[in-house]
């Protein structure tokens, strides 16, 4: 970075010079003009179709922009062996031949930007070993080849934004590995090149902004360890992060703006444990929930400006305890509570603007520390109705007692709710209340855990507490608390719940099942379900289907006796007569002699 630190200040001096001795330059070619006492020609915007003879041995800069140029040949610089400085942007170019820059071996810039170069060939960069900053921005190019950067060992930073890239080659960077700032801002990569990046292991700043990428895999940057900075902006098809797609690095900065994450990413950042700058702007983010950005334990700045941000809940920025700037303007803030940070006095930067606020107690804080704080654009309330469109800046010492105040919440149904029923009906337990700020409702069950709008046992949305099919273990008394900045209040429930008979000890009551009664004195054994009859029912069925079955046997005898009956004598013997087949021949006249047979059968 010092290098590229000292190529510019070299380039912005040589500038200067340039500005103030222009008046005295005199011809140092037919088209172009130079600097006295400075290795400095100046070729641009003069109309140029390729580039001039005469050029000075010693030029350190020469600037070709603004011309008509169309191709760059083969060792068409050879002969300025000292130049450090080429700009050959805002041209014509659509091709660079192989060595076209070979004898440039001080070259440390050089600028190929706005031109319209569809491909770049290997080997166009080859005898450059010292560039340390390219640019081909806004060009035509489609496809980074194979080695296409790797006779610039030496490069630093590489400005490839505003392409029509769509593939970058799995070797394309190879030979790159003192790259320290990556440029692919508005291309065509619908991905991370994640393989490309894989030579790049002293990047330290990255810039992927108006892609169209759909997500961020995982382990997409899993060889950049001395990355420092990630750009990922203005990618609106990305709206979700793998949980593993930033392992691997060690970020101080992390832009993730402009998407479509409904969420803080916090499972992909909770590694980020020197990530110092966050920014979440203009993502569809609601809510801010406590705990989960604990481990960025070094964050100083968040910004999450235009996410139409309604609620940052206490315990927010629990563990933050060196955060010092927080921009949520432009959202639906209706406040913004002390007890979601660490510790306010480490805040030095507050942008609440564009917030409908509400000023109240809850702003107190705020409002009593705003000579610490710097606000930007001052805040305006939102309500109550007596100070709407006041700034923040507006109101006195005098005034905060009076006007930041708050109303303690207020159960309003006291009337006692004891509700007896039967296993399986649905019971509601009313509650509600009032405050100023309006108050949040909160229900515990008998063991005085915090019940949620999921489940059986539920809180609906208007806050009444639903029981779902009454089980004899719903029994007990459930409190509801009604809570604001100004204190809580609260009012207990009674539910009991009568189990069948069949699932009780002394099996007293009747069952019912779809209207008949019954009754039993079984007594469930390890909390098992009995059968619902008892033993005399058991009997009393068995038997009538018994005698029901006889009386049909019954039947079926005395109607075979009058059938038979009305057949007559019934013989027990049955004569049969037959042919033996041995005694059965034919003879030369035709004639057949049978003797035939006859045996009787006794009948059962």
């Amino acid at each position: 970075m010092r290098v590229a630190a000292d190529w510019r200040r070299l380039h912005w001096w040589v500038v200067l010079q340039w500005v103030v001795g222009v008046a005295l330059s005199g011809p140092c070619s037919q088209h172009c003009d130079c600097v006295p006492k400075l290795p400095i020609v100046n070729c641009s915007s003069r109309q140029l179709v390729s580039v001039p003879d005469g050029l000075p041995d010693d030029t350190q800069a020469l600037n070709l922009s603004g011309n008509q140029l169309r191709t760059v040949t083969r060792r068409r610089f050879s002969g300025l062996t000292l130049l450090r400085e080429l700009d050959l942007s805002e041209n014509m170019l659509t091709a660079i031949e192989a060595e076209a820059f070979a004898g440039l071996q001080y070259l440390l810039t050089l600028r190929l930007a706005r031109n319209r170069l569809k491909i770049i060939p290997v080997g166009a960069f080859s005898g450059l070993p010292n560039v340390q900053f390219l640019d081909i921005s806004e060009n035509e190019i489609l496809v980074f080849l194979d080695d296409m950067f790797r006779e610039m060992p030496s490069l630093q930073k590489l400005e490839a934004s505003e392409n029509d890239l769509v593939f970058i080659s799995n070797r394309a960077f190879g030979g790159l590995a003192n790259l320290q700032e990556l440029n692919l801002d508005r291309c065509n990569l619908t991905s991370v090149p994640v393989e490309a990046l894989l030579p790049l292991t002293g990047l330290l700043q990255l810039r992927l902004c108006r892609l169209g990428l759909t997500s961020l895999p995982n382990h997409s940057f899993r060889t950049l360890i001395r990355l420092r900075e990630l750009h990922v902006s203005r990618c609106p098809w990305l709206d979700s992060l793998a949980a593993n797609s930033l392992i691997g690095l060690n970020l101080s900065s992390l832009t993730l703006s402009h998407c479509n994450l409904s969420a803080v990413p916090y499972s992909p950042l909770h590694h980020l444990v020197y990530l110092r700058y966050l920014d979440l702007s203009y993502n569809p983010i609601t809510i801010i929930l406590p705990n989960l950005l604990g481990d960025l334990l070094r964050l100083q700045e968040l910004h999450l400006v235009g996410t139409g941000l309604l609620r940052i809940e206490p315990g927010a920025f629990r563990n933050l305890a060196g955060f010092q700037l927080l921009n949520v303007s432009g959202n639906r803030l209706a406040t913004l509570e002390s007890s979601a940070f660490h510790s306010v006095g480490t805040l030095e930067v507050l942008r609440l603007d564009g917030n409908p606020l509400a000023c109240d107690c809850r702003l107190l804080w705020v409002m009593r520390r705003r000579s610490r704080i710097s606000f930007g654009r001052s805040p305006t309330c939102g309500s109550p109705v007596q100070v709407q469109g006041r700034m923040l800046h507006d109101f006195s010492e005098v005034e905060l007692p009076r006007l930041f105040t708050c109303r303690q919440a207020r159960i309003l149904t006291r009337k006692p709710q004891d509700v007896r029923t039967d296993e399986g009906h649905t019971v509601l337990f009313f509650c509600a209340a009032d405050g100023d700020p309006a108050p949040a409702i909160t229900w515990m069950n008998p063991k005085r855990s915090v019940l949620t709008g999921l489940g059986r046992v539920r809180v609906l949305p208007n806050g009444t507490l639903e029981v779902r099919y009454a089980q004899v273990q719903d029994s007990g008394y459930y409190l509801c608390v009604a809570s604001n900045a100004a204190g809580n209040d609260s009012v207990s429930v009674s539910l009991r719940v009568r189990g069948f008979p069949a699932s009780t000890r002394n099996r007293s009551g009747p069952f019912f099942l779809e209207g008949w009664s019954f009754t039993s004195g079984q007594v469930p054994v390890n909390g098992s379900q009995p059968f619902p009859f008892d033993v005399k029912t058991l009997v009393i069925a068995v038997t009538m289907g018994f005698l029901s079955f006889l009386s049909s046997v019954a039947v079926c005898f005395v109607f075979m006796f009058f059938w038979s009956q009305s057949k007559g004598q019934i013989k027990h013997t049955a004569t049969i007569d037959f042919v033996p087949r041995s005694s059965a021949s034919a003879n030369g006249t035709g004639r057949t002699n049978v003797e035939t047979g006859r045996f009787t059968m006794k009948l059962i």
